[in-house]
This record gives C-alpha cells, structure tokens and sequence, in this order.
C-alpha cells in the first residue's frame, strides 16, 4: 500500500460569502456550470462519503476529465492540493487550491449496476449506483450522452494500489466538515453523484449527504 504524508491546507474562503451552496443527499445528483475563476468546495459533511464526480469543458463537452492526461501530468495517482485536472484535449479544467483531506482517487471509478454484481454479489443488482446518477443528471442536457461518461475522481474516497498493482477499497481517510476547493481555470461543467453504495467500508457503509459551495473567485490563497 502507498503510503503519505499530508499537511492540511485550509481555505481563506469565508461561506458566508458564497455566492451559492446546496445539499447533496446520498446517492442524488448535481450538476452545474462553472465559469473561469469560480472557486467549487465540495464538503464531506459526516465523513468518509465518496463523492463521485465528473468535469466537462463546458464549451466542448465531448471533452471531459481524463485521469490518464492528469496523472501523467502530475506523476501521482491521487490528488491533493496543487493538483491540476486535466481533460482529454489537455485543457487545463481545474486545479485543487485547498484540502484538508489529503488523498482522492482517480482510478476506482463509479459504481454499477454490473461492477456491483462483479464485487459484490449477483442480488445488487437493483441497488441505486453512481451510474444510474450520472445518466439521470446527464438526461437534461440534449449535448450530452452515455458516451460522456467516463472514468470519474472519486473525492473522499480511499482506493490503495497494492505493490501487484491491484486495487483495494479501504476504510476512508477524511472525516466529518472536511473539504476540498477547487478553482476553475476554464467553463466547467460539474457532474456528482453522491455515491449511494451501501457495499463497501470506504463510507463505513453509511452514505450520507455532501455539501457544494460556490464563490466568485478565490479571493485569497490556500494556506498551510
């Protein structure tokens, strides 16, 4: 298992001033258009909820967030503060300013109907999952198709890559009010499910609601 060392690094970013903020229940959908410059916080309001969630260039949405393009350009498979995500084109989509987190996963994916059965067992099958969310938020925008889904960051989440290069679903590492911010640094589309999965220990087999906040610019740096 990879191991790390993490600082915190808080937010100057005061909620009170945010220009909008809204309550993702567990195993609903958001999805919302940012504009260059606006600062997304995405809250774990109870702890160790995995919060699966997508971006699109707004202006090209065939061009969506591509964990290849942002781990080669960070030589990291998880994000944290400084990271920047990338879209497939190479666009430059976002970059995390703030996380008191410390490790979000890029490669575990969304949760499925069939991944469910695969990891679980075959009675899963009518379970809510991540992907029936994207769908369902993706329906009312006529540009977008399931073509558009694609592989997914996973804030909050905890997927450990053994030495054999396995994946492993463990116990998450964030906790209750803990954040993470990042700015956009071109029209982002965002598109979360709020993972439902009652199957896994990554949410203490507890789903539960997440926060979003939105702030006209960052007005201020993360710091240490």
């Amino acid at each position: 298992m990879m191991t790390h060392e993490f600082v915190p690094t808080l937010s100057t970013l005061d909620p009170e001033e945010a220009i909008y903020s809204h309550i993702i229940p567990a195993g609903d959908g958001w999805l919302y258009d940012l504009l260059p410059g606006q600062t997304l916080r995405i809250v774990d309001l109870e702890g160790n909820q995995a919060v699966d969630t997508l971006f699109y260039a707004s202006e090209d949405p065939s061009d969506h967030y591509s964990a290849i393009q942002t781990i080669t350009g960070q030589q990291n498979l998880y994000l944290t503060t400084g990271s920047v995500l990338k879209a497939e084109s190479g666009l430059d989509l976002l970059r995390i300013a703030a996380d008191t987190c410390g490790r979000h996963d890029t490669i575990g994916g969304a949760c499925s109907a069939q991944s469910n059965t695969v990891r679980y067992s075959h009675d899963t099958l009518p379970m809510h999952n991540c992907r029936d969310t994207f769908m369902l938020m993706l329906a009312e925008r006529p540009a977008f198709t399931k073509r558009d889904l694609a592989p997914n960051v996973n804030f909050f989440m905890n997927v450990p890559v053994t030495p054999e290069g396995k994946l492993t679903f463990a116990d998450g590492v964030s906790g209750p009010g803990r954040y993470v911010e990042l700015v956009a640094l071109a029209p982002v589309t965002v598109l979360i499910s709020n993972c439902p999965q009652l199957n896994n220990p990554c949410n203490a087999y507890n789903p539960t609601p997440a926060q979003v906040l939105i702030w006209n610019s960052e007005g201020g740096e993360a710091h240490v």
